[in-house]
């Protein structure tokens, strides 16, 4: 179900104590209604969600645990065996694992080796790795990674949030461009036929000759012509438009056909995008989201190149366990103890050395692109800054020759109320002054175009 824009701008205005609803729908109203509801900038918070997800689940590879595993064979009144092991086991950072334990056993036909004291037989002990996954290993690799991932889902949800209020902004000032096209058109079909009236009644008295009002008629004619494929466009922008407006609840919002867009645009618009102090000033682009992306991308990497590098070491496993009855285990007894050692080391490590090559390669590249990344940036933001300060001073040609070609048109209908002038010179000074307008009309679309496409080289949506 579909609900009028209308409706939402009445209830903000009423929170705001206006006693009075304009029909006017600024920009910054406009933005800050895609910020909030828009389904593709929410779907952008999700990815930061999804990060913290990973991360949750990467903290829990250091989590306590508890073991227990017990089992116990009865045959014909005969307990031929009953084995509990229990422990409770606790990962460090640095790999090292601690482990308390608790074990008993009894039976007929117990295996020598899990022969115990009759209370069991308790144990605390430590694993160390003196190799491979002391400093770095797969969990702490993937803790890390997480935290970076975490950092890097926020510069990308910042660049999905910009793309998605870059084109909602398009969006907007083509439908205000389509309103201003027909405002103009609408204008022109009323002083066309305002004239066409005006030339047959002077047919009537015998002051013009009766060709005159064929002209006049074409040039009515040609303005209804114009008028209806204007109003064509703004329908098919307003729908534009409607793209980017929702509410709560992912419902959707259609455009009032009595909203109109926001009239001083020029004097708002770099305010509410922040461009007005970046075209005064150096943009820093050490934080921004396109650059922290990449860093993160590298930094990630680096991880995985010092876990490939880890491999190149052997594979040592310390473990010592102290033994005690429950009942004792107060009173130490260096004699009683588990001890073990585990060794494990390639001869020739190939494929080790294989893949450290590639992680390398990997952050290599990622630095690459990173330099690329920083250069085309600082480039787009200087080529964007002269693109608006060229448009401002075309915007002032433009503007001159609309009030030239206005003047024109303005003296050669006072030569034709004179008799010293014809409907056809009228239509080609009108037509000069038509195509000046909406060349002004064009030009300012694409200053308004230039300052968002700015706003999303800056990447700053918040």
């Amino acid at each position: 179900m579909r609900y009028s824009l209308v409706i939402f701008l009445f209830s903000a205005f009423s929170l705001f104590g206006q006693t009075t609803v304009s029909n006017e729908f600024t920009y910054n109203e406009f933005l800050g209604q895609v910020k909030k509801f828009h389904p593709l900038v929410k779907s952008a918070d999700l990815e930061i969600s999804m990060a913290q997800a990973n991360l949750l689940k990467a903290r829990g590879s250091f989590d306590p645990k508890i073991e227990v595993d017990f089992s116990k064979k009865q045959f014909k009144d005969n307990t031929y065996y009953s084995l509990l092991n229990s422990s409770f086991k606790i990962p460090t950072w640095y790999g090292i694992e601690v482990k308390a334990g608790f074990d008993n056993s009894e039976g007929v036909y117990l295996n020598p080796e899990n022969t115990m004291p009759n209370q069991g037989l308790t144990s605390l002990g430590i694993s160390v790795p003196l190799g491979q996954g002391l400093f770095i290993n797969q969990r702490m690799a993937d803790l890390r990674k997480a935290k970076l991932q975490v950092r890097l889902s926020q510069a990308e949800r910042k660049l999905s949030a910009i793309a998605v209020l870059y084109d909602a902004s398009v969006a907007y000032f083509n439908w205000k461009r389509s309103f201003n096209e027909v405002k103009l058109y609408e204008n022109y079909a009323t002083n066309a036929k305002t004239r066409f009236n005006g030339v047959q009644s002077l047919i009537e008295q015998g002051d013009k000759p009766a060709i005159d009002s064929v002209e006049a008629g074409i040039i009515f004619k040609n303005r209804l012509l114009s008028l209806e494929d204007a109003k064509l466009k703004l329908a098919k922008s307003k729908l534009e438009l409607a793209n980017y407006l929702w509410l709560e609840n992912t419902i959707p919002l259609e455009l009032s056909d009595n909203l109109i867009p926001e009239e001083n645009l020029d004097a708002t618009i770099q305010e509410t995008l922040k461009t007005n102090d970046l075209l005064n000033s150096d943009f820093s682009i050490t934080d921004h989201p396109k650059i922290n992306s990449l860093q993160n991308k590298v930094d990630i990497l680096t991880v995985d190149r010092k876990l490939k590098a880890n491999t190149l070491l052997p594979k040592i496993d310390l473990g010592y366990t102290y033994l005690s009855e429950p009942n004792a285990f107060d009173n130490y007894r260096f004699e009683d103890y588990k001890i073990g050692v585990n060794f494990y080391f390639p001869l020739f490590l190939r494929k080790e050395r294989g893949d450290l090559k590639l992680a390398k390669f990997k952050v290599q590249d990622s630095k690459f692109a990173l330099e690329l990344e920083k250069l085309q940036l600082a480039n787009k933001i200087k080529a964007q800054k002269t693109e608006i300060q060229s448009l401002q001073k075309q915007r002032a040609f433009i503007k001159s020759l609309v009030t030239d070609n206005s003047l024109m048109l303005t003296s050669e209908e006072r030569l034709f109320s004179f008799g010293e002038s014809s409907m056809f010179l009228i239509n080609s000074r009108e037509n000069n002054l038509v195509t000046a307008q909406l060349a002004a009309i064009a030009l300012e679309n694409r200053f308004f175009i230039s300052n968002s496409e700015l706003f999303r080289i800056m990447a700053n949506p918040d």
